[in-house]
């Protein structure tokens, strides 16, 4: 054994504990930061040939691990654009040259131009709501879109659909023809109406009368005016093409069960201002208003479900309306749910979805490569990227509202730190104790 090999082991030790309080200071300075996943140092030993009565030393190797697959504690807060995962699933994001890359760290803010970009500065990233995306994709982002909420902001939409529930009078007196509101008379008799506000192509409201005729024994007729095209708040109504006949949006004949005095089956009759036509058996209970509202073409299609309508022996009861659709309005809040669904919160409490929030995973999360920011990309050794929706397999559950820890144990850093700090000190004195013996071998000469 060589007195010089012996200062070269030395030198392999520190060097190795180094590395260790490396690792130790680079986890216990992103302790707090969110996301942060600890690395620790690995030592495996370097041997060199001995001979017959002669030792080589030989040293020390270092190896740094990332615990990238620890799970970090969830703490909820405040923003509903902190996300969090439980899972293996990472965020997909974006640097400002467009390349995706992988994190935990989910403390998104929206920005001035409406993207949510996290602490590092990268942009989530998600499929436009409505796209079909795939159930699952292997090593491929397209797609994906950076979420953008700006894009959304004075967007309105307009009705496709709602439901109107009402309680019709079941001793209300039958109404002849001729002077029902079908006929749009001025003297036409109205039993019961309610209304409904919907919304047109460009975001206006549009109100609809609903004029509910007894016809006969447990059949009603129902009518659907547009309001505003009435010269006196009621009959006659003018129309949008100067007819009165054009005013009518919709009719439909209601036929009860007498036994439990709902909607009979096949007895919900939807039509025209002609003659009704008998649906079969099973018919979906809804009526269509058909408006060209704003002069859009083709004309506006309002489906309103009826199907729990009742005519019981009490006075003429509406229930509460629903329907979708709204008018232009700013963005207030986005809500983003454990399936990854990104929903718009406009001002006056409508809401619309508008995206799908991925998350990818590999086959080994711990073969990763970090990179600046708390992000990471894949390699050979960690696999290829596979891209799915949270509730999905392993990808797990997004939180809204809530931010990952890191996973590092200050207590555990500590206690390798002063373990670290004992052993470059006893390394130092190896190589100190050399550095002596070296002397001696000088100064025999002398």
């Amino acid at each position: 054994m060589s007195i010089f090999g012996t200062m070269k082991t030395a030198v392999s030790g520190m060097n190795a504990q180094a590395n260790r309080l490396g690792t130790v200071g680079d986890n216990i300075a992103n302790s707090s930061t969110v996301g942060y996943k600890r690395s620790s140092t690995a030592f495996s030993t370097l041997v060199l040939p001995s001979t017959q009565g002669s030792y080589s030393s030989g040293g020390v190797e270092t190896n740094v691990r990332y615990s990238i697959a620890e799970q970090g504690g969830i703490q909820y807060t405040t923003s509903s654009t902190d996300l969090a995962i439980q899972g293996e699933g990472f965020f997909i994001v974006s640097d400002p040259n467009g390349t995706p890359y992988l994190t935990r760290a989910g403390a998104f803010v929206k920005d001035a131009t409406g993207f949510l970009k996290n602490t590092a500065g990268f942009n989530l990233m998600g499929y436009p709501y409505g796209t079909n995306p795939p159930a699952a994709v292997v090593n491929g982002f397209n797609g994906l879109e950076e979420i953008n909420i700006n894009d959304f902001g004075m967007v309105s939409s307009p009705s496709s659909q709602g439901s109107f529930p009402a309680n019709l009078d079941k001793g209300a007196t039958v109404v002849p023809p001729g002077t029902r509101p079908s006929d749009n008379v001025a003297t036409s008799v109205i039993t019961n109406k309610s209304s409904l506000t919907a919304y047109d192509h460009a975001g206006a409201k549009v109100l609809y009368d609903f004029y509910y005729t007894k016809t006969g024994v447990n059949e009603w007729e129902v009518t659907v005016y547009r309001q505003d095209e009435s010269t006196n708040g009621g009959f006659p109504y003018m129309g949008s093409l100067g007819t009165p006949a054009s005013a009518i949006k919709s009719t439909a004949t209601l036929r009860f069960d007498p036994n439990t005095n709902k909607l009979a089956a096949g007895a919900y009759v939807p039509g025209s201002a002609g003659p009704p036509v008998v649906l079969p058996s099973g018919s979906d209970k809804e009526i269509v208003i058909t408006d060209p509202t704003d002069g859009a073409t083709p004309a506006q299609e309002i489906t309103i479900d009826f199907s729990d309508m009742t005519q019981f022996a009490a006075a003429f009861t509406p229930g509460k309306g629903i329907i979708d659709g709204n008018a232009p309005s700013p963005i207030t809040d986005v809500e983003i749910g454990g399936d990854g669904l990104v929903t718009a919160v406009y001002q006056d409490g409508g809401r619309r979805p508008i995206y799908q929030v991925a998350l990818a995973t590999v086959p080994s999360i711990d073969k990763l490569l970090p990179q600046n920011g708390n992000v990471y990309l894949p390699t050979n050794d960690s696999g290829v990227v596979t891209i799915g929706f949270p509730q999905a397999g392993a990808f797990g559950q997004i939180y809204s509202g809530a931010l990952e820890s890191s996973n590092v144990d200050i207590a555990s850093e500590l206690t390798e730190m002063i373990e670290s700090q004992r052993v470059y000190t006893a390394n130092s004195k190896v190589f100190q104790t050399g550095s002596d013996l070296m002397d001696v071998l000088i100064n025999l000469k002398r």
